[in-house]
């Protein structure tokens, strides 16, 4: 009897080192170099390569001299040995550039301010105001983000005509928001349904209206979720090409995207170093902004994702 009590007691010890001792081996099967290599470095290394490549191949042949460009015969496609700024001087001097940049830039920030001002009282209405059918309502905003810009440039093409805003930005600013408050609407509820509604229970309790709690309590601690909004409202803006080849045909006025194409092409000649150059360049605020906010981005869609 003693000794079955005895056994009893020590197999629960047993148990629990054979379990810190699975626990303290962790990850030490990737301590090896050869399986660091096949389940780490490897699939890394593919992945940087398929990321960069593109941005390389551009500055490549932005930089290539003209005799080079197409001619893989005697010069190596992927190396120069003579560079040149030309395409770039091209590009900043002899064509409006900066100004296309530039409209590019004030119709991506006046569009996604736009939108995220309209996604968050919408997203805070739907998940935090009880009335019926507002799950039904967040349903249809998000399935409204589906329909293709493709068909609705052809109504909205008739609607900005009419009003007189036609080859303006205005026409861009107004219609961006379409296809942008739906998708940001959707991001905003799920980060919203993640902050404790206690809080704003007590807000309540202590006398804060609906825009106070918004506005001092729901948006300081949604502020990753904003920031995912504003830089998929803002990348969106910023690569856009339909509705800016449509409602924009003055040279003054057009966006990146549509004037390299469009300036940089004649007929069948391409002037592929300028058009790299002009890719390449307007590509930079892209990556720097997800640079400096990549983690913010992430956090909001995971947790968008959750709920």
């Amino acid at each position: 009897m003693t000794d079955a009590l005895a056994k009893q007691v020590a197999q629960p010890e047993r148990v629990l080192s054979d379990s810190t001792a699975d626990h303290s081996e962790g990850m030490s099967y990737l301590q090896s170099l050869p399986r660091r290599l096949v389940t780490i470095y490897l699939p890394l290394s593919l992945i940087l390569f398929v990321l960069l490549f593109p941005f390389y191949w551009m500055a490549l042949t932005a930089v290539k001299p003209d005799n080079q460009l197409l001619d893989f015969n005697t010069y190596s496609p992927f190396w120069t040995w003579n560079p040149t700024l030309k395409h770039v001087y091209h590009l900043l001097f002899d064509t409006d550039y900066p100004i296309w940049l530039w409209n590019t830039m004030l119709v991506a920030v006046c569009a996604t301010a736009l939108s995220i001002v309209a996604s968050v009282l919408a997203a805070y209405a739907i998940v935090r105001l009880r009335y019926k059918g507002a799950r039904w309502v967040g349903g249809a905003i998000f399935l409204a983000y589906l329909v293709p810009p493709s068909i609705l440039f052809i109504p909205l093409s008739t609607v900005v005509f009419q009003y007189g805003l036609f080859d303006t930005p205005f026409a861009l600013i107004l219609t961006y928001p379409t296809i942008l408050i739906p998708f940001s609407t959707w991001l905003l509820m799920g980060y919203f349904k993640t902050i404790p509604f206690e809080l704003e229970e007590c807000a309540l309790i202590d006398g804060a209206s609906r825009w106070q709690i918004l506005m001092k309590i729901v948006m300081p601690l949604a502020v990753p979720g904003l920031i995912s909004a504003f830089i998929f409202c803002f990348t969106l803006c910023w690569n856009e090409f339909i509705y800016a080849l449509t409602f924009i045909s003055s040279s003054q006025y057009k966006t990146v995207p549509v004037a390299i194409v469009t300036a940089l092409v004649d007929g069948d000649v391409y002037r592929w170093g300028s058009l790299m150059a002009g890719a390449l360049i307007g590509s930079l605020p892209l990556v720097i902004l997800y640079a400096f906010f990549v983690e913010h981005y992430v956090s909001a869609m995971t947790g968008a994702v959750k709920e």
